[in-house]
C-alpha cells in the first residue's frame, strides 16, 4: 500500500471520487457536493486555517487503485479547550473493508498530530463547525442530511479496533410536522414567557441578513463557546455562514428571541438540502443548479433541518426554547405549510437539557453517531465528554 499526500489536481480528484466506489451499492447514500468538501481544505474558504493546520492523504493499493482517504488537523483555539491533553482531529475518512488499510490511515493521522504536539485525536470530525461532518454513524442508516457524515456500518469496528473510544454520542431527533400536537404543558410554559412584554419573537428577513449574522454570533458565542471544543465565532465566520445559507433560507424557519430588543436566543432551521442535492450527483455546476431549481420548484424538498438552538446562559430555564417553537408552530400547522417533517441536527449525550427539550417536542431519535477519541498514551485514563448541567 502507498500513502500519498493530497497536493495536486489528480490526488484531489481521487480524494473526491473514492466514495463513489465505497457507496456504489448503497441506495441511501447521497453524494456530498464537491464544493462543500473542497471548501474545508481551502484556506480562502475556511477560516480555521488562521488558527491551525491540516493535511490529507489518499491510500492506494499495489495496482494503483485508491482504497482509502483521511485528513488530520488541529485548531489552536480548541486543542486545549476542556481537554486534559492537546487534542487534534481526523476526518473525511473513507476506506474499503480492510483493517490493514484503515490502520495505515489512522496511523498516518496519529503520527502527524504527534509531530504537532498533540496527545490525542478525535474522529471522525470536521476542521470547522461541529454542525458539519461530525461523528460516525452507528444507527439509523437512512438518507443523510446535508453536510452530515454517512458511512458503512463496518467503520465502527475499524475505529474501535484501532483503539478509538466513545467520547460522546450524538442523537438526531425527528418528528412529523403533522404528528402529535404539542401538549398543554408545553404551551403553558411557552405562554408564560410570551406574556412578558419584555420578550419579543420574530423570524428573520432576508434583506437584513448581515444584521442577523451579528445577532447570531453574539448569542452563539455566549451560549456555545463554554462547551468543550467549541471555538468562538468571528464576525467573518458569522457573515460567511449567513452568506452560504442565503440561497436556501426560508424566512419562516429562522427565529430570534429578544429581551428589551437585545437578542438572547435563536433557533436556526433550513430546508433539508440533501432532498434536492441528491439529484445533482455532487456537482453544482450549471446543469446541477438547473436540476436543483427544478426539483425545488416541484416541491420535492419536504424536510426541515434544525441546525442549532442557542440561549444566552442568564436566560436558561425560562422556557425560551419552548416559546420559539410555539411561535414557529403557529406557521408550521397552517394548511399551506410545504414541509412534512423536521429533523434536528445532533445533540450530544453530554447535554441532557437539550435532549429533554427535543423530547418535549415529541421527537424521537432517528440517528445515532459517535465522536471517538484516541489517546496516544494508552496508560493515561480515558474520560468521556463532561456533562453540561
Amino acid at each position: 500500500m502507498k500513502l500519498i499526500e493530497v497536493k495536486d489536481a489528480q490526488t484531489r480528484k481521487e480524494f473526491l471520487r473514492l466514495p463513489l466506489k465505497i457507496y456504489e451499492d448503497d441506495p441511501n447514500w447521497i453524494r456530498p457536493l464537491d464544493k462543500d468538501i473542497e471548501a474545508v481544505f481551502d484556506p480562502k474558504s475556511n477560516p480555521c486555517f488562521e488558527h491551525g493546520e491540516l493535511i490529507r492523504w489518499i491510500l492506494q493499493d499495489e495496482q494503483g487503485n485508491t482504497i482509502g482517504r483521511i485528513a488530520a488537523f488541529y485548531d489552536k483555539r480548541t486543542m486545549n479547550a476542556g481537554n486534559e491533553q492537546p487534542t487534534g482531529g481526523v476526518g473525511f475518512f473513507e476506506c474499503i473493508d480492510s483493517q490493514e488499510a484503515a490502520f495505515e490511515l489512522f496511523g498516518a493521522g496519529a503520527q502527524w498530530l504527534k509531530s504537532k504536539g498533540m496527545e490525542a485525536m478525535d474522529g471522525p470530525i470536521n476542521f470547522g463547525d461541529r454542525a458539519r461532518w461530525w461523528g460516525l454513524l452507528v444507527k439509523g442508516f437512512t438518507d443523510p442530511n446535508y453536510c452530515t457524515n454517512y458511512n458503512p456500518p463496518y467503520y465502527e469496528a475499524l475505529f474501535e479496533s484501532y483503539g478509538f473510544k466513545d467520547y460522546f454520542q450524538q442523537y438526531t431527533y425527528r418528528r412529523l410536522i403533522s404528528g402529535p400536537k404539542l401538549g398543554d404543558t408545553f404551551y403553558a410554559k411557552a405562554e408564560r414567557v410570551r406574556r412578558n412584554a419584555s420578550y419579543s419573537f420574530s423570524h428573520i428577513q432576508k434583506k437584513k441578513l448581515p444584521e442577523y449574522a451579528e445577532q447570531f454570533r453574539a448569542v452563539y458565542n455566549a451560549s456555545w463557546v463554554k462547551h468543550t471544543g467549541v471555538a468562538e465565532m468571528s464576525e467573518e465566520e458569522a457573515q460567511a455562514l449567513m452568506s452560504q445559507l442565503k440561497p436556501v433560507i426560508d424566512e419562516r424557519l429562522i427565529w430570534f428571541a429578544y429581551y428589551n430588543d437585545t437578542p438572547i436566543a435563536f433557533i436556526v432551521m433550513i430546508p433539508e438540502l440533501n432532498q434536492l442535492f441528491k439529484y445533482v450527483n455532487g456537482k453544482l455546476n450549471l446543469l446541477g443548479k438547473l436540476k436543483f431549481a427544478y426539483h425545488r420548484w416541484r416541491g420535492h424538498g419536504k424536510k426541515i433541518l434544525g441546525l442549532v438552538v442557542g440561549v444566552i446562559p442568564r436566560f436558561h430555564g425560562r422556557g425560551l426554547e419552548s416559546a420559539l417553537i410555539a411561535e414557529f408552530s403557529s406557521i408550521a400547522y397552517a394548511a399551506n405549510f410545504p414541509y412534512e417533517e423536521l429533523e434536528f441536527n445532533w445533540v450530544g449525550d453530554f447535554h441532557p437539557t437539550m435532549m429533554h427539550m427535543y423530547e418535549s417536542l415529541l421527537a424521537e431519535i432517528s440517528k445515532v453517531q459517535i465522536t471517538y477519541r484516541k489517546l496516544f498514551d494508552d496508560t493515561k485514563e480515558f474520560t468521556r465528554h463532561p456533562v453540561i448541567k
